[in-house]
């Protein structure tokens, strides 16, 4: 029998946690989480529009990492659970590091701030990237209060670096030049 998708148990504002901790959907943790699902969800549209094999690849297993990242999130760390909750390794922030190094050598180095845009598909990407930093924020801001695990503080602020890398590798494949910043200094 299939379940139905609402349950009616956070109609007055509140969401079990996985181990069954009632708390306000405006608590910390899920932000946190509701953060890196709605990041999951740009990098899901960003996938959608590359081109770049390489690329598509490994944004699928970024949004497997993001899945493990929430569910992690969604536990409560003061309970023991029954459910089996997948984790992030170092080796995972390597994938992200070996994907930089690689578009890095097809780039040409930084010698300025660049605006995001130039292409809908690299202004995509920038935005999964804002949301990544603002999933870091959330997340530093949870580790202040409880116990999250360094490794997903980690792993979002190596993935913000990717990001970054990727908007301007998929620049360069579709020959959009960055869009350099130009203060006004008036």
């Amino acid at each position: 029998m299939a379940f139905k998708i609402y349950t009616k148990t956070g109609d007055q504002g509140k969401t079990s946690l996985i181990g069954g901790t009632k708390v306000s959907k405006a608590d910390l943790r899920i932000e946190s989480y509701g953060t890196v699902d709605e990041l999951n969800s740009y990098v899901g549209l960003c996938k959608d529009l590359l081109q770049d094999e390489a690329g598509i690849t490994t944004l699928q297993e970024i949004q497997d990492r993001l899945f493990t990242i929430g569910a992690e999130l969604a536990c409560d760390p003061d309970k023991v659970t029954k459910v089996s909750i997948p984790d992030l390794h170092e080796t995972d922030i390597e994938v992200l590091e070996k994907e930089i190094d690689r578009m890095e050598l097809k780039l040409e180095p930084l010698k300025t701030f660049i605006l995001p845009g130039g292409h809908p598909s690299i202004s995509y990407i920038h935005i999964a990237r804002t949301v990544c930093r603002r999933a870091e924020r959330c997340c530093v801001r949870l580790a202040n209060e409880t116990t999250v695990a360094p490794i997903i503080i980690k792993y979002l602020n190596r993935l913000s670096d990717y990001l970054f890398v990727l908007a301007r590798y998929s620049g360069h494949l579709l020959n959009v030049a960055d869009i350099p910043w130009k203060p006004r200094n008036n």
